[in-house]
């Protein structure tokens, strides 16, 4: 939780994010206590409320639940939903537009290939 917040999209979206790359680095573990809503609000100078909504979002996802009266906590197999649904995010933002893209100057795939492998 280094992170610094930007101006790019909604508070509450990043302080979601944000525990989502902690969980995938292993930072957070699973079965493992996450910040409350109130150190969240300390560290970033954010309102409890807003911290609170990001939480809330992985709490719908499944990603985090809560002990009542303990805090909230990383469910079992988050790590792995989290990448399932990034892995499907990536496909859909970058993989489908490089295609289309890619289609509409005349690059083939296998040139697409070739060109992705030189890259690395």
């Amino acid at each position: 939780m280094n992170e610094i917040l930007t101006q790019e999209k909604s508070i509450y979206l990043q302080i979601s994010e944000m525990i989502e790359n902690d969980i995938l680095r292993d930072i957070i573990l699973e079965e493992e206590k996450v910040p409350s809503t109130n150190e969240l609000a300390r560290v970033y100078a954010i309102n409890p409320a807003t911290a609170a909504k990001g939480i809330n979002i992985l709490v719908d996802d499944g990603v985090l639940y809560k002990k009542r009266g303990i805090g909230m906590f990383v469910a079992t197999g988050a790590k792995e939903k989290i990448k399932k649904r990034r892995q499907t995010e990536f496909a859909d933002k970058y993989i489908k537009t490089l295609l289309v893209e890619a289609e509409s100057i005349g690059i083939t795939k296998e040139e697409l290939i070739r060109m992705i492998k030189q890259s690395v």
